[in-house]
């Protein structure tokens, strides 16, 4: 399956597998999929739409912070109701975050009835089942690897952890009636920006798509009703590391201009206080945390050779590869590490040394050396270590 995403009720909807959207055996054209290329072809050779320029445009406004483009957001979200044929909303609402804007939702008593399903849900089940016609099974699936399912994964994490934040701030907990009230609102939303990855699957034109696209690059998620659009601001800062994970440890790794934000440290969501301590940490208030993941953030932060040097971590052997340190935690795995020389000099004649982090089970330097390549301590025996 080349992703997947959530509907207005709940349900999951398959990308890539014919299913109940996908076009019968005799409706499918013959798709030509080439090795290397930037997805499929029709079988006459004509492309849907040029890849590989739309998808850098598709993964900047997924990721775009700053003021939202208000008039330009608010000119696709009538457009897109007009295109399902339904009334323009009396009136569009700006929040300054999703955690506002679901606040909002659930003090607007005069909003009328969703229209997600007519606005957002239809189009995109019509326009995959065009493409998916045109494609066919195999030529879809490729495109869509080729396309969205770029953008998906990273996409689709934020989206999961901004639900979840919203929930947190707003009901204190994930369980509860408080919880699966926040929880269905922000199911029913259309995700504004954070819908690039499938809408970047579709070519441009001047129907619903569009419209919904034009908000995409404008806006961040939005909730569209029958009398009232709730839209929401993109954010003012996002961090992530090399992964596609948030990560700051100076700050939020996700802010909205009304202050709802997300901290994490390497993907892993930490308290606020507990990051604005790091610049202050000692060896003992990491051996004092009781939480064994944010206890080896503390040592991730701090470095471990640091913290070599400022404990009192014992070494367990040497040996000609280097020296083999044991740092024991409370209610975790102990950290074993060694200590190892470049024997090739730096450009001013000095030796770097290196910390490398092996098995718990470790019990000799050669032995944690030998693992790093992949090997036994037995069948380790370099001609000369760099």
């Amino acid at each position: 399956m080349g992703g997947a995403d959530m509907g207005a009720d709940g349900r999951t909807m398959d990308w890539t597998s014919g299913g109940a959207s996908g076009a019968g055996a005799g409706s499918v054209t013959a798709a030509v999929v080439e090795p290397g290329s930037d997805g499929a072809q029709l079988a006459d050779g004509a492309a849907p739409f040029d890849l590989s320029a739309d998808l850098a445009r598709w993964r900047a406004w997924a990721t775009a912070t700053g003021p939202a483009d208000r008039a330009g957001a608010e000119e696709g979200v009538r457009r897109a109701y007009r295109l399902a044929g339904l009334v323009e909303p009396e009136r569009v609402v700006w929040a300054g975050s999703p955690r506002a804007a679901v606040a909002l939702v659930r003090e607007l008593s005069d909003r009328g009835p969703s229209v997600r399903d007519a606005v957002r849900s239809a189009p995109w089940a019509a326009a995959r089942r065009r493409l998916h016609a045109e494609l066919g099974p195999a030529g879809w699936s490729a495109h869509w690897a080729a396309t969205g399912g770029q953008l998906w994964p990273s996409a689709q994490a934020l989206v999961d952890r901004i639900r979840a934040g919203v929930i947190e701030d707003l009901a204190g907990r994930d369980t509860g009636k408080e919880a699966a009230e926040i929880r269905l609102i922000l199911l029913d939303a259309v995700l504004g920006q954070h819908d690039a990855p499938w809408l970047a699957a579709f070519p441009a034109g001047d129907g619903p798509i569009d419209a919904l696209s034009e908000v995409c690059r404008g806006a961040g998620w939005w909730w569209p009703f029958a009398r009232v659009a709730v839209l929401s601001e993109r954010p003012s800062a996002l961090h992530r590391d090399e992964a596609g994970r948030l990560d700051h440890g100076d700050g939020p790794a996700l802010a909205y201009p009304d202050g709802f934000a997300l901290h994490a440290w390497r993907g892993m969501p930490v308290p606020a206080a507990f990051l604005a301590e790091l610049s202050t940490l000692t060896p003992e208030r990491i051996r004092a945390e009781e939480n064994a993941e944010l206890r080896r953030v503390m040592l991730e932060y701090y470095g471990y050779d640091r913290y070599l040097s400022d404990s009192d971590a014992r070494p367990l052997h040497r040996d000609e590869t280097g020296i083999l340190w044991r740092i024991d935690l409370a209610d975790d795995e102990p950290v074993v590490m060694v200590e190892v020389v470049n024997s090739t000099p730096e450009p001013d004649g000095t030796h770097r040394t290196y910390w490398l982090r092996v098995p718990p089970s470790t019990r000799t330097a050669r032995a944690g050396v030998a693992w790093t390549f992949g090997l036994d301590a037995s069948a380790y025996a370099p001609e000369r270590q760099t």
